[in-house]
């Protein structure tokens, strides 16, 4: 029999040394540590046809739901013929929320198809509420398709996916929002330099990394986004992560010091432009290479991290596409009054914070010039909100903190004994006489390093909870249901008991960190305290190592989009 044409869509003027002939080469895999291998080192990118065949193998080995469309559910719908050309492009739906269809190295009259297939997606999957990255994919499996209900057949398994655990495309606005925002955790803590210029030259940040799909699936050239597929179809979602930090990592270097105050449209257009024009400097090789660099989380705890930024958007009652309110995504400088820190201090802190915490604003809650230095106001004013951000002023001018994850009214678990809580969301940080965070050491070191065991989310031991005294896990005894999942203790196998000490605090005393002393002890009268380093958060002194309090101030974190 005759092998299908793959290449009837291609405008093989553009595709450089691709091979159109039929080919010999390994189509089939049954070890998946040899695919893995294919994949990532491009062992299809110079075989169009081969390429096809291992993606046909590839979507028809994803499990999908019962009853799934294919491509004999299209054809039939388009009368039996699902390759004409097409002099009209059909309306792209809703859901792709604006995105255009790249055209790749598709021939002109080829993006006609990719409209009709996105158009047909629309009608035999009526659950898909929200998926910009659709046109893209459905114009790079093109390239590969015989014909459209091929390429329809490929996308809708891709839709249709059901392994746990497992999502390949966000079909909510809730999903798709909620990526954006652990885009934004993951650019944090695995792009410090380019977040931080993102940061200092827009006001949006959050608006910025909504763009983070589109720079891989839609504006990254042809040979790049190939060599992307080739690796998504075989490892999933996490990729686009990989590869979109990889694609900021690269867009800092070429940045230079970092550009003046802008508005967020002239920052996404800048990063639109280099990802367009990345071959000039970067190969699909390059860019993989550094994409699997990254020691990046899990794909557990990646989810988790999901979870809860779904959790915040869904309390927040961001679940469907709405026109944007006017939300301040940094610090209103209209709003924000702290005797402590100043409006540009304190937006250089919240750029530190989850991403979740982006659309709110701080709201005081407690100050010692205006509510005295007693621990036990601390408290009652403290207790009810969560998260936290704590700020001293010492008398010598010094400022230092700690973002604190959990709600002080946990302290009360073992009555008036000091217990640690908290989760490895916390950290301490110094403002002057400089500017630095101290995050929980396991993330810091021992991701870096490859040693952290992800445990089962339903491990029945609590280690968020520590006492003093015998710096030993007790058995779980809370309800963990109001605690961010993402780095909670808990879910990790330490090595010592005292890399998870995140507060504590009684009648005597309020504690950040532990374990070979304290990153700050302040006493019950809030006056005095003690600096010094801890394991909890590897910090050195965060400032004098004995001092005394000018001012402290606590604030909590405001929903916006219910005030």
């Amino acid at each position: 029999m005759a092998q299908e044409d793959f290449g009837v869509f291609v405008d093989w003027s553009k595709m450089g040394d691709v091979s159109r002939d039929a080919v010999t080469d390994k189509t089939e895999y049954k070890d998946q540590k040899e695919l893995k291998h294919h994949a990532r080192t491009g062992q299809w990118a110079h075989s169009h046809t081969q390429r096809a065949l291992v993606y046909q193998q590839l979507v028809k080995g994803l499990p999908c739901r019962t009853v799934t469309p294919d491509a004999a559910v299209y054809r039939d719908g388009e009368g039996g013929s699902s390759g004409r050309r097409r002099s009209v492009l059909v309306p792209l739906p809703e859901f792709v929320d604006g995105a255009p269809v790249p055209h790749y190295h598709l021939r002109a009259e080829a993006v006609g198809s990719v409209h009709a297939v996105v158009a047909r997606v629309a009608r035999e999957f009526p659950d898909v509420a929200h998926c910009p990255a659709l046109p893209a994919v459905a114009a790079l499996l093109l390239h590969w398709s015989a014909d459209e209900a091929q390429c329809f057949e490929a996308v809708g398994r891709m839709l249709a996916c059901n392994e746990p655990g497992r999502h390949l495309l966000d079909q909510t606005f809730l999903a798709y929002q909620s990526s954006c925002m652990t885009f934004g955790d993951l650019a944090r803590k695995y792009c410090p330099a380019a977040h931080k210029l993102i940061v200092a030259a827009s006001a949006d940040v959050l608006e910025v990394y909504a763009d983070w799909q589109r720079w891989v699936l839609g504006d990254l050239p042809f040979p790049h986004a190939a060599r992307v597929m080739d690796v998504f179809l075989v490892e999933g979602y996490k990729v686009l992560y990989r590869v979109a930090l990889a694609v900021l990592k690269f867009y800092r270097k070429q940045s230079g010091p970092g550009p003046a105050q802008q508005d967020s449209a002239s920052i996404r257009a800048d990063i639109q432009t280099f990802v367009r024009g990345i071959g000039v400097t970067v190969s699909p090789d390059k860019l993989l290479e550094k994409a699997f660099s990254f020691r990046l989380f899990s794909r557990k705890e990646i989810s988790l991290l999901r979870l809860a930024n779904e959790n915040s958007l869904r309390q927040k009652g961001i679940t469907v596409r709405q026109k944007r309110r006017d939300v301040q995504l940094a610090v209103n400088a209209d709003n924000f009054c702290s005797e402590v820190v100043s409006v540009k201090e304190i937006r250089e802190i919240w750029s530190w914070l989850p991403e979740r915490f982006a659309l709110c604003q701080p709201q005081l809650l407690f100050s010692t010039s205006t509510h005295g230095c007693s621990i036990t106001r601390f408290y009652s004013h403290c207790e009810g909100y969560e998260p936290t951000l704590l700020l001293i002023k010492t008398t010598q001018g010094e400022v230092c903190g700690a973002f604190l994850s959990t709600d002080w009214d946990e302290r009360k678990r073992d009555g008036n004994k000091l217990s640690y809580f908290g989760t490895g969301e916390c950290f301490v940080f110094t403002m002057k006489p400089e500017m630095e965070r101290y995050e929980w050491v396991v993330i810091k070191k021992t991701i870096s390093e490859g040693q952290v065991d992800v445990q089962d989310t339903d491990a029945d031991t609590n280690a968020n909870s520590h006492s003093l005294a015998q710096e030993t896990p007790p058995p779980s005894a809370t309800d963990h249901t109001h605690l961010s999942p993402f780095l909670a203790a808990r879910h990790f196998r330490l090595n010592t008991s005292n890399t998870s000490m995140f507060m504590a605090g009684n009648v005597d005393c309020i504690i950040i960190g532990g374990g070979d002393g304290n990153a700050l002890y302040i006493d019950s009268e809030l006056n005095h305290g003690r600096t010094s380093p801890c394991a909890t958060f590897a910090n050195p002194p965060l400032c004098s190592e004995s001092f005394q309090i000018a001012l402290l101030e606590v604030w909590g974190f405001q929903d916006t989009m219910t005030t």
